[in-house]
């Protein structure tokens, strides 16, 4: 499944400075159900945002309307726990396109970049520098450029790059996950496969 090319977002942020933030914590359990990666996003977080009645928990950040965009930051060993794609599933439904932490489980990371969100990884430093910013002004927009491998706060032109994986990379850019790669590949694969008959 196709998903959106990722180059260069420029967006607000919602910061979550809570670490050690797991997969159940992002999409309950009970919450898994559905096979497709639709109508997660509104259980996102979902113990964290809603009271036992459904209202709203007022002082949860996504229920605070002073923080938007598509960019979240999060505290150090984000996605931690079970595998669960859905907690990727339900970070992408919601709206974000990029997670900003000081560091993420691999299998989440893993997950994430398959459709199509961007985990960067940042220096504790750096990721302190992003919270201060916003908390001074939530209006404060981020800039990633995967192309370039790096995350710039606009306002104070401060930035630092990230590494990511060449072949995830080029997936992002280009929008593919791994069948799309395959198939953008046909030609050249019945080209070898041609060649190996003979």
């Amino acid at each position: 499944m196709a998903y959106d090319k990722f180059t260069v977002l420029r967006s607000t942020a919602v910061p979550m400075p809570i670490e050690n933030v797991d997969t159940d914590q992002i999409i309950p359990a009970r919450f898994l159900k559905a096979t497709e990666r639709k109508g997660f996003g509104d259980n996102l977080f979902r113990d964290w945002r809603y009271n036992n009645d459904d209202s709203p928990k007022q002082d949860f950040v996504l229920n605070n309307p002073i923080y938007s965009g598509k960019i979240l930051v999060a505290g150090k060993n984000f996605g931690s726990g079970s595998s669960r794609e859905h907690a990727a599933w339900a970070i992408y439904d919601y709206g974000f396109r990029c997670v900003v932490s000081s560091f993420f489980a691999d299998i989440f990371k893993g997950n994430s970049l398959n459709i199509g969100i961007l985990p960067v990884t940042v220096s504790p430093e750096f990721l302190e520098k992003i919270f201060t910013a916003i908390e001074a002004d939530p209006k404060t927009e981020l800039e990633v450029n995967l192309p370039e491998q790096k995350i710039t706060i606009l306002a104070s032109g401060e930035n630092e790059s990230f590494a990511i994986n060449g072949y995830k990379k080029h997936n992002m850019i280009n929008g593919f996950d791994d069948i799309d790669y395959l198939q953008a590949m046909k030609a050249e694969i019945k080209t070898f496969a041609d060649a190996s008959m003979y």
